[in-house]
């Protein structure tokens, strides 16, 4: 995931960036749903599907990290 350098960013374009990561973030939780469905009907013994939650939980940590970037001021969370 590519990061955009945060200082030179204005409120309108935060905002922007908020938007994006917000809707971004909001699509990987549904995914994250849909495989851990599936993942329960294989009785938890699908590794493709293990690997996959695997990697879908650690972009939505990263999201939620450039989130948290994006309020150095407090002033959009």
């Amino acid at each position: 995931m590519i990061v955009k350098c945060q200082k030179n960013m204005d409120d309108e374009e935060k905002g922007t960036q908020f938007l994006k990561l917000i809707d971004d973030q909001n699509n990987i939780q549904w995914k994250i749903i849909a495989k851990l469905t599936s993942l329960i009907s294989s009785e938890w013994n699908s590794e493709e599907l293990k690997n996959e939650l695997k990697t879908m939980v650690e972009e939505h940590s990263e999201i939620t990290k450039e989130l948290n970037s994006l309020d150095d001021k407090g002033s959009i969370l």
